[in-house]
């Protein structure tokens, strides 16, 4: 009879070393490198811990309620001591929350985050997206970053949230700031953070004062409703979740924005058809994202010891799932090299909007933008080539996308 053996700790392992250098490269060449690795294994050590690379282990991991989120360790890893700044540990943000504290959020506030709060946006996303092409329309370039993408979300955020068309520049210069915490000089940004986030305040407690007496049709009325069992959000959780949708669907809606644009210039194919056939545009918000997603992985810590595949991880050790390889598993997206909007969906979804309990809140918000905006996008931007001078974040930057995007056009 035979005996169980015990498992295999992760640090005595001999396991493939991914080179930091790597990130220095151009995108497309990690985005290579990274998927070779993932044909030879599922996992690698990293410079902080283990990146995981295979989709099935990436979702894995990702639905194991025992890895917690690592966004609730950036401050402390960024050297953050400032207990505005860290955050309430008794009411975490639902970005970092775990457990039953993440269970009675999302529970809570799920209904104000449904498809049809996100399509009832839609036509304000169209007038948004044709009111940024026209002034480019005629000239026939444009910077996609400067031009579109970058001023795209903001007034979609204040119309969701029922803040009025002259606080737009207001918000534009709270999300510009709040955002600074993920920089790489947070430590010199701390005052600018912290004054953004003191004026959203209570530009915000204002906001949820006004809508208990008079209740509207938006988010902040959705979120004041919500209630389950006696259980309501307080003023507290309410000022979270506004911080949440601001530092959730900003970047992330930019970035994504700019990546796809990218792609399709390069694919001028699917472009033509996007523009002919506009009822396509869910499928080529799919591929585009699993193609090349804003999102190219996420963090996670180990909340006790877990063992998982024989191997112990013990507490406290980071791992990072690459959803931009497990979005290349042959295994699992078959043809996942070839990027086109025609083809059938895999029977299993993307990772560029996560899974698990943290998978993103936004989510139908995120596609309903990106579904309204590329079809205009691309018809009123035929033949869209990119021009010199295009420009893209690190490599390794959190939310990934381009710095500068000028492309040219048939005006």
């Amino acid at each position: 009879m035979g005996t169980a053996t015990s498992p295999t700790l992760v640090t005595e392992m001999d396991l493939p070393v991914i080179d930091p250098r790597l990130f220095e490269m151009p995108h497309e060449e990690v985005l290579a490198a990274m998927t070779k690795l993932a044909d030879d294994t599922w996992i690698a050590r990293s410079l902080f811990g283990y990146s995981i690379l295979s989709y099935a282990d990436v979702t894995a991991v990702l639905r194991d309620k025992r890895w917690h989120n690592a966004a609730s360790k950036i401050p402390e890893m960024r050297g953050i001591t400032d207990p505005e700044l860290i955050g309430n540990r008794d009411k975490p943000s639902i970005l970092a929350a775990e457990g039953d504290v993440h269970t009675r959020l999302r529970r809570l506030v799920a209904k104000a985050f449904s498809p049809r709060s996100a399509d009832r946006l839609r036509p304000f996303m169209r007038e948004v997206m044709n009111g940024l092409i026209d002034p480019v329309a005629a000239s026939g370039t444009a910077d996609i970053v400067a031009d579109i993408t970058e001023p795209y979300p903001i007034p979609i955020i204040c119309e969701l949230l029922g803040a009025p068309k002259q606080d737009w520049q207001l918000f534009s210069r709270w999300a510009e700031d709040v955002l600074r915490v993920f920089n790489a000089n947070v430590l010199d940004e701390l005052d600018i953070i912290k004054a953004a986030r003191n004026e959203l305040n209570e530009y915000t407690l204002q906001m949820i004062s006004e809508r208990r007496n008079d209740p509207r049709e938006d988010l902040l009325t959705d979120l004041i409703a919500a209630e389950e069992d006696g259980d309501k959000l307080d003023a507290e959780e309410l000022l979270m979740m506004v911080n949440a949708v601001i530092i959730g669907g900003t970047d992330t809606t930019r970035n994504q924005l700019g990546c796809s644009v990218a792609l399709f210039a390069e694919h001028p194919d699917q472009w033509k058809l996007l523009a002919d056939d506009p009822d396509i545009a869910p499928r080529a918000v799919e591929e585009s994202m699993r193609y090349f997603g804003a999102i190219r992985g996420t963090g996670r810590f180990a909340s006790e010891d877990i063992v998982y595949r024989d191997i112990l991880f013990p507490a406290g050790t980071f791992i990072f799932p690459s959803t931009a390889t497990g979005n290349r598993d042959q295994g699992t997206f078959p043809g996942a090299e070839t990027f086109d909007i025609r083809k059938e969906p895999a029977g299993s979804p993307h990772l560029t909007l996560g899974s698990g309990i943290h998978y993103c809140l936004g989510a139908w918000l995120a596609r309903a933008e990106l579904q309204e905006a590329l079809p205009i996008l691309a018809r009123r931007m035929p033949d869209l080539k990119l021009a010199d001078g295009v420009q893209w974040k690190p490599p390794g930057t959190a939310i990934f996308g381009p710095d500068k995007l000028p492309v040219t056009f048939t005006a």
